[in-house]
Formats: C-alpha cells, structure tokens, sequence
C-alpha cells in the first residue's frame, strides 16, 4: 500500500489566512524549521494507479497538481485516476474538496448515514453536486470488506468502520452533542502485503477498544490538532477548549503523546494539526518532546509504503 499525505493542517490550514498567532506567524514569515502545510487529506492505492481519498480538503486541487500520480492519464482527453472518497465526518475542512471535483464522473463516497444526512440536508453538498457530476453514496462496512473501484473491480485494499465517539459539525443540528455515526476511523489493510493503515485524525478521547486497534497496524495517522487542552485561549485566538471541539490533545499525563510513545507500532505520525500547536515548530520543547517519543510530525507530500 502506497501512503501520500497530501495534506496535513487542520482546518485553515497553516498559516490560516487571517491568523497571526505565533505559528502562523512564523511560518508566513519563512522562519527557519517552519513550514506551510494545506488542510488534511491522505492519498492510498494498492498499486499506485487506482487511488482513494481519506477526506477530500478545501485544498485538494493544489494537493492533486502537486502529485503526479493523480493528474488524469495521457491516453484521454479527461479522466481521474481517483476511485473514491472516504469521509471520516462532515467537517468543512474534510468534504469542500468534494465540490472541486464536480467537473468529473460521478464521486463514490464512502460515508456513514450521520454524515450523508449533513451534507445532503444541513448543507446541500449532496445536491450541488447531484446537479454537476453526481454522487453514489456507499455506507463503510464494519468488517474488513473490499474497497472496490469506480466499476466495482476489487482494488486490493480492505476496508472497515472504526467507531468513535463524535459530534455533528457546527453546521448541522445538534452541533453539540456527542454521539455515535459523526465521527469514524478507517483501518485499511493491503491485501496482498498485508500493511495495515489506521487513520484517525479526529479522537474525542480514548477508549479501551480503541486502544487495541491501534496496536494492531504498521502505520497509525493520529489526531495531532492540539498539544494543549487550552491551546486556543493560551494563543489569543478563542476559548474554545480542544474537548470541546472533539479533539484529545497531546500533553500531559493523560494526553494522546503518552500512548502513543508506548505502542509498537511501526509509524506513528501526527496529522490534522492546528495551526495554534507548538509543535509546527521545530525549534520548540513540544516538537522535541514528540520527537523523543518516537512519533513524526507529519508534512505535506511526505510517503509511506507497507
């Protein structure tokens, strides 16, 4: 299985357009061991010419130019060689991508019931994009299950629902309440190498289960949006709190950090990071301190393969 990150910010990207936190800062400023990240998604294929999307993000055209093995082939006037989106929610930052591929065939896109019902009802994604180009709408299985192409040929990828504990995005009812459906992990095996992917890059907290799964992978793409519980209040730029945003921080005795340093998993990276987190600087005591744990900050463009 081959692994792009195409993206790794969280939502606004780093630097958001109109922060000036010290991050942001920083790096629109080109200061050494800074560098400019686009929102979060994730490219996989089995064989390096069938790909799917994990989230598609408001900067997904940029993220297709910038990786050769997306721009449509040569034998064809227009054509993709993308097979599929795989949504964890209805988040902004994971689905506008979706309306930047309406000049193409009709999308499949692999979402639960929850978050179909949001961008079909809340916000009309659905239906802008039904008067373009179309969507097949495919509900993820809870067991490892093929993950077919566009004509329903088998990729060479399995793929299943991993159950977490998620919210509605602020767009949609019940904005606030936390329940089952709204936000989801994939885990992704290569069927013939056997490599297995968990992406998780929205984790509300932890669960005994959850723990489990993600022991048992060779590449785990994790939440990495906050270091802090107060990240947004301590960087002048909110009051939000990362629980509060469904999102578990790194830090402190019972942060993500601690966990993750103990799993012997292959490769541990951090992806979806806010622009406020202090570790997209390399130069920081919190990049360091991920650093020593034995977790990589993931970049923009970087690859994996298992």
């Amino acid at each position: 299985m081959q692994i792009v990150l195409l993206g790794t910010a969280a939502g606004g990207g780093s630097p958001q357009w109109n922060c000036n936190c010290s991050v942001c800062a920083s790096v629109r400023a080109h200061a050494a061991g800074t560098v400019f990240r686009t929102q979060s998604s994730v490219a996989i294929s089995a064989d390096g010419h069938n790909w799917f999307l994990l989230n598609a993000s408001p900067d997904l055209r940029g993220q297709l130019e910038r990786f050769a093995p997306l721009h449509p082939g040569k034998a064809t006037k227009r054509d993709s060689r993308i097979e599929g989106v795989l949504l964890t929610n209805a988040d902004l930052d994971h689905t506008l991508g979706l309306l930047l591929m309406r000049e193409g065939g009709r999308i499949p896109v692999h979402a639960t019931s929850k978050v179909r019902d949001a961008l079909v009802h809340a916000i009309s994604i659905g239906p802008v994009l039904e008067a373009f180009c179309g969507v097949k709408w495919i509900r993820p299985p809870r067991r490892l299950s093929p993950l077919r192409r566009r004509d329903g040929t088998e990729s060479g990828l399995l793929y299943q629902v991993v159950g977490l504990r998620g919210k509605p995005p602020r767009f949609a009812p019940g904005a606030k309440t936390f329940s089952p459906g709204h936000s989801i992990g994939f885990r992704i095996q290569d069927q013939r190498t056997g490599g297995r992917l968990l992406f998780l890059p929205d984790v509300a907290g932890i669960e005994p289960p959850l723990i489990k799964s993600m022991s048992d992978c060779d590449v785990l793409l994790f939440d990495g949006t906050f270091w802090s519980e107060d990240e947004m209040r301590k960087s002048g730029v909110g009051q939000a709190t990362a629980a509060a945003m469904g999102h578990w921080p790194m830090a402190g005795p019972n942060g993500s950090l601690k966990l993750l340093a103990t799993l012997p998993v292959r490769h541990k990276v951090y992806v979806h990071l806010n622009n406020t987190n202090p570790v997209l600087l390399e130069n920081s005591a919190e990049h360091r301190a991920v650093r020593r744990a034995g977790v990589t900050i993931g970049r923009d463009g970087m690859k994996l393969k298992i």
